[in-house]
């Protein structure tokens, strides 16, 4: 049986288009990645002194459990030189990857809370999610991330990226700053 999950990616160090190509490569393995969002531009939240971020999400059908799939994508992770333990929560990183939304499913223990308990709140998940999910509903909060998006208060700095996905790539994007053509 397969579930789909929707997981968000992000980058803020070295060459972010990669990481997130690199990223997106290794999670397909892990199912099938049957859509992608465009890349977003976004300003780092909580702890600001850092490089912005490029983010974006996918959606994949896997056929792994949520627990599972979570350990794999800490194990991507790790390969790609993200140590969690020895790196601020909230700061520079080559990769991060987030689970938003399994399925419908409610999660709540030490290592696993889905949906992620922050999503909401967040224009750089939200984004990116509404461009690929509009009318999905919040488990929790029984509203659409379209609704949830449009109830975000100003702020949080997001900018999309030119250049769609192409063939469910996230190479899709045609700025030169971004993919150093």
């Amino acid at each position: 049986m397969l579930t789909r999950a929707y997981l968000s990616l992000g980058s803020n160090l070295g060459n972010r288009a990669a990481h997130l190509q690199r990223a997106r490569d290794q999670l397909s393995v892990l199912g099938s990645i049957t859509k992608d969002s465009s890349l977003y531009e976004t300003a780092p939240v909580e702890f600001t002194t850092q490089p912005e971020f490029l983010n974006c999400v996918v959606e994949i059908e896997t056929p792994l459990m949520a627990p599972k799939l979570l350990g794999e994508i800490l194990a991507i992770e790790r390969d790609m030189g993200r140590n969690r333990a020895e790196q601020p929560p909230k700061g520079p990183r080559t990769i991060d990857i987030d689970i938003l939304l399994f399925g419908d499913a409610v999660m709540n223990s030490p290592e696993l809370t889905v949906p992620h308990p922050a999503m909401h709140e967040r224009r750089f998940v939200l984004e990116p999610l509404a461009e690929i999910a509009p009318d999905m509903p919040h488990p929790l909060l029984q509203r659409t991330i379209r609704e949830l998006l449009e109830e975000l208060p100003a702020g949080q700095a997001v900018r999309k990226l030119p250049g769609a996905p192409q063939n469910n790539s996230i190479s899709g994007t045609t700025d030169p700053e971004i993919t150093g053509r």
